[in-house]
């Protein structure tokens, strides 16, 4: 399959009951702009898997490529499969994209770890599309990509791991092994994209990764969050057969990596048209971006009631399907409750 084979909005769009994809988010499904060669998002990609096949040892040979994957996934690839419980506020329909309510569009590229480990794959990157409905400002949009990468090893470097408990296994020095060899690997990954950058770990709680942790390097003088990582959690393991088998796993996204390389203020920018864009970068080069849009901006006040259940994705979702892209921040700036009605504006 290619990602052109999932560009067809009728594919996303039903009067299921559950189905809560508005026709602007159907329209950027299978848009593929991780695979375009002088894309930002797709020259970011194609630096990252450079850096993983040139890993010595035969090991950079191991990693398979996936980034084509359907974007319709399960429930249970998406969460049950990654221990995120039905409580998680992920789940929820202010948070995620339904079609039914056991398929929806992926959340993360994490939703397709647990069918590449169940076929067999011991090393892969996975890139795709990801969709959340989320706020509206210059860093956040409801359609973007990320990258997550995979490696388990040899069972016989992890045998003296056989048999251990949750607990026991968390303390092992196999554990520890594991570990190191991903923020090892990860510290190579960012001197790759940023050249030699000052980088400091943080401990980090993800349910399919224990322990966790979070990486940030230090660039243009300021510390940036670049990546979720860990060791793969046993249960995670064990819901696909892998009961025997340990490893590490991280994920990124693509966009936050390219607005900071190429300095674009703005992730809407990704996903436009206009060759005034698209001119400015070419494959495998990476060039600050230009601004070239001289029109200021034009600010509104709204006021208005909230009806009972109100949660704010659900006006921004309103707001991106009635002005699209033109949207570029909303802020709640007052609040008031009238004290004999009790209710709020």
């Amino acid at each position: 399959a290619t990602n052109e084979d999932w560009a067809n909005p009728d594919r996303y769009l039903s009067d299921h009951p559950n189905n809560n994809i508005p026709p602007h988010i159907a329209a950027l499904v299978g848009r593929g702009l991780h695979t375009k060669d002088d894309h930002p998002i797709g020259i970011i990609r194609s630096k990252i898997e450079e850096y993983f096949k040139s890993l010595p040892d035969g090991v950079g040979d191991s990693f398979h490529i996936f980034d084509a994957e359907d974007p319709i996934v399960t429930t249970k690839q998406c969460f049950d499969d990654l221990r995120l419980p039905p409580s998680h506020p992920g789940r929820s329909a202010s948070d995620t994209y339904y079609l039914t309510e056991e398929t929806l569009l992926r959340t993360h590229t994490s939703a397709h770890q647990s069918q590449h480990l169940s076929e067999g794959y011991e090393a892969f990157l996975c890139t795709g599309d990801v969709y959340r409905r989320d706020e509206i400002d210059s860093s956040h949009y409801p359609a973007f990509h990320q990258l997550e990468g995979v490696r388990l090893f040899d069972k016989d470097v992890m045998k003296g791991a056989d048999g251990l408990s949750a607990e026991e296994w968390v303390n092992s020095p196999e554990c520890k092994m594991v570990a190191d060899d991903l923020k090892k690997t990860l510290e190579g990954l960012m001197d790759h994209l940023f050249g030699p950058v000052e980088k400091r770990w943080a401990d980090d709680f993800f349910p399919f990764t224990e322990p966790s942790f979070e990486m940030e390097i230090l660039y243009d003088g300021d510390w940036l969050e670049v990546l979720g990582s860990g060791v793969v959690h046993t249960e995670v393991l064990q819901n696909v057969g892998k009961d025997d088998r340990r490893g590490w796993a991280f994920g990124l996204g693509l966009e936050r990596l390219a607005m900071i390389l190429f300095k674009i203020p703005d992730i809407r920018l990704f996903w436009t048209d206009d060759e005034r864009f698209h001119s400015q970068f070419k494959a495998g080069e990476i060039t600050e971006f230009q601004s070239y849009s001289k029109y200021p901006p034009c600010l509104k006040d709204i006021a208005f009631w909230l009806p009972e259940g109100f949660v704010e994705n659900d006006f921004f979702e309103m707001a991106r399907g009635v002005a699209g892209d033109i949207v570029e921040n909303m802020d709640l700036i007052d609040e008031f409750t009238n004290p004999k009605t009790g209710r709020t504006s």
